[in-house]
């Protein structure tokens, strides 16, 4: 959402709500005691996490199970207040407040409005688990105690009090940071990570942070809103996933540096998952795009959906490839290497 969808009591609102964890910590516990549906029972749903480096089609994924109607998830409607469903559904009460279609801060095309499901699930993680794994320069991974684990399988549950559904479906960039606590807190969900050409995905990596560092300059509650969200991806307040390597030798201002973070990030996804035993599908985004309806079956059926045909009217793209304009140490070699193995433990498609 932009700043243009935001009045001036609007961003008040979002900033007394959101940047307090003590205010979202006691929405929630309110919130709970108006929750009425069996968490256990819950737990043992078929839900959808949607995870990976950013740019890598986890939107795009998170929507076509979306179109299917068999999900709920957070929308923007759910903010300022996304702890506490119960809560602000009721002060909202039939409130059908619209917001016109508008292309996402990112300018890929993609459109978003107030019903769009986004990634505002992390706040709980932030208001809960904030010095676990977030740094003043880095995101590290972090595994939640008991008691949080929990506390999640409740929330979740509320959420789909409200909503009258049974299943969850969750598009958070930031869940590679906890994959185990998230096949903890619900086993028989299905944790799907994207992945598309290490060279054009950090490429676009690259491009967002150039884009977002001009547009935190010229709008800060946007800066605020990324902030609260834990959205670090890129931009002026960028803070790399730090899962075992350190910093990279390159800056942010490099392709190489996304590079970097993409070998990384996937090596270390490619061994979390293997070491863990979690029930974890690799996707590559280029041959979803390639062979929709082959790759969509498949996840489906991973998913436990009936509908194995691609939702009616849903079109899936891919940006034009640049040119990688090698430097000596990149890391291209690292890059292939990680790609044969993230190619090796995809999902296939049928034809295969």
């Amino acid at each position: 959402m932009s700043k243009n969808d935001y009045g001036f009591f609007d961003r008040l609102l979002h900033h007394f709500a959101l940047r307090s964890t003590h205010i979202q910590q006691m929405s929630f516990t309110i919130d709970q005691m108006l929750n009425r549906t069996d968490y256990e029972e819950v737990r043992e749903k078929s839900h959808v996490f949607v995870s990976g480096l950013a740019r890598a089609g986890t939107t795009a994924i998170m929507r076509l199970f979306y179109a299917t109607s068999r999900y709920c998830s957070l929308t923007y409607r759910d903010m300022p207040f996304p702890l506490s469903p119960h809560l602000w559904h009721n002060i909202q009460g039939t409130s059908s407040k619209e917001g016109v279609m508008r292309e996402r801060a990112h300018g890929d095309g993609l459109t978003v409005d107030y019903d769009s499901p986004e990634a505002l699930e992390e706040i709980f993680w932030r208001v809960f688990c904030n010095r676990q794994y977030i740094l003043s320069d880095r995101l590290v991974p972090m595994e939640a105690e008991a008691e949080t684990i929990e506390y999640f399988q409740q929330y979740i549950a509320a959420v789909l009090e409200v909503n009258l559904a049974d299943r969850y479906l969750s598009k958070n960039n930031n869940n590679i940071l906890r994959l185990a606590s998230i096949h903890a807190a619900f086993p028989n969900a299905v944790i799907i990570i994207p992945y598309r050409d290490p060279f054009q995905q950090s490429l676009s990596l690259y491009r967002q942070h150039c884009r977002f560092i001009q547009a935190h300059r010229e709008n800060n509650f946007a800066k605020n809103y990324m902030k609260w969200l834990v959205h670090h991806e890129f931009g002026s307040d960028h803070r790399f996933c730090d899962v075992g390597n350190g910093q990279s030798a390159r800056t942010p201002d490099e392709p190489g540096y996304w590079l970097d973070q993409w070998v990384n990030v996937y090596r270390f996804l490619l061994n979390e998952t293997r070491d863990k035993k979690l029930n974890t599908i690799f996707v590559e985004y280029e041959e979803l795009c390639d062979k929709p309806d082959m790759v969509w079956g498949a996840l489906a059926k991973n998913a436990a959906l009936d509908e194995d045909t691609l939702p009616a009217g849903f079109i899936l793209s891919q940006a034009p490839d640049r040119e990688w304009k090698c430097k000596s140490d990149d890391p291209i070699q690292e890059a292939k290497d990680v790609l044969a193995r993230l190619k090796r433990s995809r999902i296939h498609s049928d034809d295969e």
